[in-house]
């Protein structure tokens, strides 16, 4: 069973499936702290287990390069996308 943040997490990504965001973006738009977000994506959908206790990747982290609008420098940033066994994932199950 999820923990309330990490359901937090879990339908603001699967909501925004196919999009780009950061952890930035989910702690902007859900309140959440940066650093929650990335624990709650690492512990809870990176590592996550099956009940063989194998894991099971439900999210991971696509590296990639955007131009900053402000500075018009490219910088490397990590988007958050679901896996195929994070979209067929029950939370509440």
């Amino acid at each position: 069973m999820l923990k309330e943040n990490s359901k937090t997490v879990f339908y603001f990504v699967k909501e925004h499936d196919g999009e780009d965001f950061t952890a930035q973006d989910i702690a902007d738009a859900t309140g959440l702290s940066k650093k929650s977000v990335d624990a709650i994506v690492t512990a809870a959908f990176q590592r996550h287990r099956d009940e063989e206790k194998n894991i099971v990747p439900l999210m991971q982290r696509v590296e990639a390069e955007v131009k900053d609008p402000e500075t018009g420098f490219h910088k490397q940033v990590k988007f958050i996308q679901l896996t195929d066994e994070g979209r067929a994932f029950d939370p509440e199950a």
